[in-house]
C-alpha cells in the first residue's frame, strides 16, 4: 500500500493504529511508511500488543499464518492488512 490513496475504511484504520502507536511510544511523530522494526520503534514483544490491539479494535483475528513481520512493519503495511483481514476489496486490480 505504497500510493497515498486509502478509502475511507483504511483512513480510519491508519489513523487508529497510528494514534495507538504514538500513544504507546515515546517519539514524536510517525509516517506511514516508516519501517517500526527496524527503526526500533517496535520489538517482538510490543508487536504482540499490537496485534491484540487489532484482534480487539477491528474484530479480526490475527492467526498463525498472519504471523509475518511485512503484515505489520509500518502503518501502511497494518493497515493494508487490516484491511484484507476485513475483506474490503480495493477498485483497481493489478494484472
Amino acid at each position: 500500500m505504497t500510493n497515498s490513496v486509502f478509502t475511507e475504511e483504511e483512513k480510519k484504520v491508519r489513523e487508529t493504529v497510528t494514534k495507538f502507536l504514538l500513544s504507546s511510544i515515546n517519539i514524536a511523530k510517525l509516517s506511514d511508511e516508516d519501517n517500526l522494526f527496524e527503526s526500533g520503534i517496535v520489538n517482538s514483544l510490543f508487536a504482540v500488543q499490537l496485534m491484540t490491539f487489532l484482534e480487539k479494535t477491528f474484530s479480526i483475528e490475527v492467526g498463525m499464518d498472519d504471523l509475518d513481520i511485512e503484515n505489520f512493519k509500518s502503518v501502511a503495511a497494518t493497515t493494508a492488512f487490516v484491511s484484507r483481514k476485513k475483506g474490503w476489496q480495493r477498485a483497481e486490480t493489478t494484472p
